[in-house]
């Protein structure tokens, strides 16, 4: 599946759910943000892959990064409502027909809602951050992805954790991703390049996401191992998870003219995070047919 994921000159990777989502009209909120949708609006949730899928993009994430049981069961489901929901996120991404679909592993922080995965810092025990993890990938195993997307990882720390919990269950195809606070560390403060070797011997492919795009080619190019690199950044504004806004310059209009360099440093999945829409994905796919 490796070989699958990763084309000449680099694999097209869809943009960020909420803001296909916003596209559509639809305006993400609350603690479940995208997943919301899926509690009496899957469709749109599909229609935002194929958004991307018209764009150009060879692969789509699902809507599974904040999805969780016990977010669910707090908006009012029950324990069986709420796996299920979970469940239903792979085949809501393949309902679009995508050709391959990779299922997304959000950090502990995205179920809280309150932007801690963006520090990397929870007052939950590193056992309860577990036992979460393993809860959601027992549900999320058994939907059988084509790749499972460990992304927006904070800490080395969470990133192994849920690489264990996933090789516990299975051996399918994954990669991780963590996001960056500047150009050498994680936004949980560890250094990248560390971080990376640390769970590079149990995934296919390693990278980074949600970062700013300037940051990108030096974190590309602080990394050892030999294995393709995963890449999708935001837009380059920072998140406030206090009033729920970005700030700062939005857009990622940039983004097509720094992929060269990425190239260049070993990048071979290349797509859009936050504030990425279908016109970046569109932009990304245009530029792949010209250099091919």
């Amino acid at each position: 599946m490796t070989a699958q994921l990763v084309r000449s000159p680099f694999t097209v990777l869809d943009g960020g759910l909420s803001t296909a989502l916003e596209e559509l009209g639809e305006r993400p909120k609350g603690m479940l943000w995208t997943a919301a949708t899926l509690l009496d609006r899957p469709e749109l949730i599909t229609a935002a892959h194929r958004l991307y899928m018209d764009a150009g993009a060879d692969v789509v994430i699902t809507s599974s990064y904040q999805a969780s049981e016990a977010g669910f069961v707090a908006a009012g489901c029950t324990p069986l409502e709420a796996r299920r929901l979970l469940a239903s996120t792979t085949a809501v991404a393949r309902a679009s027909g995508a050709s391959v679909v990779a299922c997304s592993v959000g950090p502990y922080g995205a179920y809280l809602g309150d932007g801690s995965e963006y520090r990397g810092e929870y007052t939950a025990s590193w056992a309860d951050v577990r036992a979460f993890h393993r809860s959601r990938l027992e549900v999320l195993v058994d939907t059988a992805p084509d790749v499972f997307a460990i992304e927006t990882m904070p800490t080395r720390a969470e990133a192994e954790i849920v690489v264990h919990e996933l090789r516990a269950l299975t051996d399918a195809p994954a990669w991780v991703s963590f996001t960056c606070a500047d150009d050498a560390h994680t936004c949980g403060g560890d250094v990248f390049a560390q971080a990376v070797a640390a769970v590079a011997p149990a995934v296919s492919i390693v990278g980074l996401n949600c970062t700013a795009p300037g940051l990108v080619e030096p974190l590309l190019r602080s990394l050892t191992v030999d294995l393709p690199y995963v890449v999708y950044p935001n837009h380059g504004a920072a998140w406030d998870g206090e009033h729920k806004c970005w700030v700062g310059p939005t857009g990622g209009r940039e983004i097509p003219s720094l992929v060269p360099a990425w190239l260049r440093a070993g990048a071979r999945l290349i797509g859009g995070c936050c504030g990425v829409g279908s016109a970046g994905i569109r932009a990304l796919a245009a530029l792949r047919a010209s250099l091919a």
